[in-house]
């Protein structure tokens, strides 16, 4: 079955267990090896010349570990690499997101707008460090400690699209009341987090809504949903639950989302609104 065929059947994602080494690191590592030897290096002499440990190199070059865009950097200088590591970073990056998310992820960075409604938890996208930390260690069951390093690093990586200059990208966030109110772990790491929305809905591709707790019924209450529409014009919606997820590029279907979203624009404060609100909320923390 495609890739496309899966979408429009709305197939679920799958765990990928945390030992099985991802395609990408692992093509990324054999890369390091082969300008490694080239070069006439051991591991040891290349850990030194990057300034990291050896044990840190041989994992990067079985695949056990990815490589993170300083390592790739050293690399490139001193094997001399030419820009073929540095083309495969985007990849390696992409391969610490959880394999559910990942095909929509490649989606997403190709997309030349984004539109999103969040009624849990602030998104992604928007997450400071600290808050994103938070919540991976929450998780159930529990992830191990390099898991939550690597998907926190994944989590900031893809920040880079509120900036991304070449095509420019349009973002609207619509986040429930109550998705903010949720103290998360302390008060320092909320009151960061407000402060960082505040901060990126001053962007001027990025627009923040808030949905008010008092607003009661509204059209999106079925729950949340992402919007995106690619270079091409092609436009999908993508649903995900408990790690469960559907993608759907049905232009009749994907309308309806968008009209249901419209809806839910109209229903939510406007960004001014908003953005008075999360000032009081992060002054009365």
């Amino acid at each position: 079955m495609s890739r496309t065929t899966q979408r429009e059947c709305g197939t679920t994602g799958q765990r990928r267990p945390d030992k099985e080494r991802p395609a990408a690191w692992s093509a990324y590592g054999k890369l390091v090896r082969l300008f490694r030897e080239r070069a006439g290096l051991t591991q040891q002499a290349l850990a030194e010349a990057i300034d990291y440990s050896m044990e840190q190199v041989a994992s990067v070059e079985q695949g056990r570990r990815p490589a993170k865009a300083a390592f790739t950097e050293a690399a490139e200088r001193v094997l001399e690499a030419g820009g073929a590591l540095r083309v495969l970073q985007e990849d390696v990056d992409r391969a610490k997101l959880p394999v559910f998310f990942q095909d929509f992820a490649l989606l997403e960075a190709e997309a030349v707008s984004r539109f999103s409604y969040d009624p849990l938890l602030i998104p992604g996208l928007l997450q400071t460090e600290a808050y994103a930390q938070a919540l991976l260690e929450a998780h159930f069951p529990p992830l191990s400690d390099e898991i939550v390093e690597q998907r926190v690093a994944a989590r900031l990586a893809r920040q880079a699209l509120l900036s991304r200059k070449n095509p420019p990208m349009v973002f609207v966030f619509v986040v429930e009341e109550a998705a903010i109110l949720r103290g998360v772990r302390s008060t320092a790491i909320m009151q960061g987090q407000l402060e960082h929305l505040l901060m990126c809905s001053k962007m001027r591709n990025v627009e923040l809504q808030v949905m008010p707790t008092v607003r009661g019924a509204h059209s999106g209450l079925n729950g949340p949903m992402v919007l995106i529409e690619s270079t091409d014009r092609k436009q999908f919606a993508y649903i995900e639950a408990q790690d469960v997820v559907s993608v759907r590029s049905d232009r009749h279907e994907v309308s309806e989302f968008w009209l249901r979203y419209g809806m839910l624009r109209t229903q939510a404060l406007n960004t001014e609104e908003s953005s008075r609100l999360i000032e009081r909320m992060a002054g009365e923390l």
